[in-house]
């Protein structure tokens, strides 16, 4: 699969977050996400392995019972079914991988 950059195609997740999946195979799933200053992605957890890279902005991240402070550049993996819980503090982006796939991630033609 490859993935051409378009503008086009963002899902609001929440207020102040959308994202886009850009590719998945088998085994993993790409998804970009775009968090607006101020919004904030509620704990949770899943069954999913997910690696992530803040690409621009900077959030606060809990992951488990521990708090980081990420800034463009930083990256991350959170273990399958631990919870965890974002803040941007400026506006930002974040890329993430999830394995396996997320099914509840894959585009409507697909899922």
């Amino acid at each position: 699969m490859f993935y051409k950059r378009n503008p086009n195609g963002y899902e609001l997740v929440l207020e102040g977050v959308e994202k886009k999946t850009l590719v998945y195979g088998e085994n993993t799933l790409l998804t970009e996400f775009r968090l607006s200053a101020g919004s904030v992605l509620p704990g949770h957890e899943h069954p999913h392995e997910q690696t992530g890279y803040l690409v621009k902005g900077k959030m606060r991240m809990f992951i488990g019972e521990e708090e980081f402070l990420t800034e463009a550049g930083d990256s991350w993996c959170i273990p399958s079914n631990v919870r965890h819980s974002a803040e941007a503090l400026s506006d930002s982006i974040a890329i993430e991988v999830f394995s396996p796939v997320r099914e509840d991630y894959l585009p409507a033609s697909r899922g």
